[in-house]
């Protein structure tokens, strides 16, 4: 396939194609994966070769990376698709089309050929790590570091990390030892293989079947100074604004993509489905389910691309209204899937109705890059404390 970049603008053509090809593979070869997923409990390798031969892992990175180069705003049209098939195919799509964008914005030149080119490349993996067991997310971290000399020495536990038991590298988030607040924070990429690590892969979640999350335990894990993006104390910059702010608009579009999914399977069972001499899609309470359901999809698509556009032109509120979209459609996303499930009826709570994995996957997103509290405080923060009117 061409470049989508052209020095006439963006191929509005190419993009389409793409659109299309995405279309067809998530409604055929992703469905046979997604069975697989469901039956086997996990993700075949063979799935992520896959996903990377077709190029749907670096859609947004640089061409001059391996990448298509997609606008943020654009390649969210294709999270939407992704997001329609199993949740662990759009976790991939999700993860590795982020994690080389919070590298890049801080890496050295050598860095950027070591981790973020492998990464966007498909050669390493590369999961984000944050949450702890024992603090929240954000600036009371307690994995902590210890300078000596050219290394770190890093000490901690870090839990529900994606991809953590297969990953290459974690790219990880600690402190300083002795310090506390965000000024002590640093990012480091660190070898999976690293001595002092333990990796121990956490129990079956309810839903996104098969992807895998990891516990992890360091004791004194050495971690080269070399592999530090960014200076001492710009740790939480790298995970936050180089990392979640865009990652929760994506996940948001993802919420939309879900919802649609929910939306069809309602729509197809209604139009089938026949009480009382009557097709449920011609009774009135279904038809209003539905149209409700139509208009809070719609809304949430449109804030999360408003919030990706603010966040592409660097605006000031593009943090808030990540957390705006993300809280948004996660809050649209649970309503949606209620009701495509009641129109269902009791048939819908068993396997292997596709609208019952829709359902339990749906639940996720509400923790995925930070629960709906999460979000509220960092609105509020702007609204009450930022000066914002």
């Amino acid at each position: 396939m061409k470049q989508l970049e052209r020095p006439g603008g963006f191929d509005e053509i190419s993009f389409a194609r793409l659109k299309d090809e995405i279309a067809a593979y998530v409604a055929g070869p992703a469905e046979h994966w997604a069975s697989r997923i469901e039956a086997e409990r996990r993700v075949p390798p063979e799935l992520w070769e896959e996903l990377r031969a077709r190029g749907y892992l670096a859609l947004a990175a640089p061409v001059a990376y391996g990448g298509r180069e997609i606008p943020f705003s654009r390649y969210l049209e294709l999270v939407e698709l992704f997001s329609m098939s199993h949740a662990s195919i759009r976790m991939i799509v999700h993860v590795v089309n982020g994690t080389w964008r919070a590298m890049d914005g801080y890496a050295t030149p050598e860095q950027r050929q070591r981790f973020v080119i492998p990464s966007v490349k498909g050669e390493i993996k590369v999961a984000f790590t944050l949450t702890e067991p024992t603090a929240g997310t954000g600036a009371d971290l307690r994995c902590s570091v210890v300078r000596e000399g050219d290394s770190y020495y890093l000490s901690g536990e870090k839990h529900l990390i994606t991809f953590g038991t297969i990953c290459d590298y974690w790219l990880l988030f600690a402190r300083l030892a002795g310090t506390r607040g965000a000024d002590g924070t640093v990012a480091l990429l660190v070898d999976r293989r690293s001595p002092g690590a333990t990796v121990t892969a956490m129990e079956e979640s309810m839903g996104v079947r098969g992807t895998d999350h990891a516990r992890l335990t360091f004791d004194r894990t050495p971690v080269p100074v070399a592999n530090r993006l960014a200076a001492e104390g710009d740790g939480l910059s790298v995970a936050l604004g180089g990392f979640l702010t865009p990652s929760r608009i994506s996940v948001a579009m993802s919420c939309v993509g879900l919802a649609r999914r929910a939306q069809e399977l309602a729509m197809a069972y209604a139009a089938r489905r026949e009480t009382f001499g009557k097709r449920l899609v011609q009774r009135q309470a279904i038809r209003f389910m539905l149209a409700e359901n139509a208009t809070d999809i719609e809304a949430a698509r449109q804030l999360v691309l408003h919030a990706a556009r603010q966040w592409e032109a660097r605006a000031a509120d593009a943090a808030t209204l990540s957390s705006m979209s993300k809280l948004q459609a996660v809050e649209m996303l649970t309503r949606v899937t209620d009701k495509a499930l009641q129109i269902h009826g009791g048939i819908g709570f068993w396997q292997p109705n596709a609208i019952e994995r829709v359902y339990r996957d749906a639940r996720a997103q509400r923790f995925e890059e930070g629960t709906n509290e999460i979000q509220k405080t960092v609105i509020a923060r702007e609204l009450l404390d930022g000066g914002a009117t």
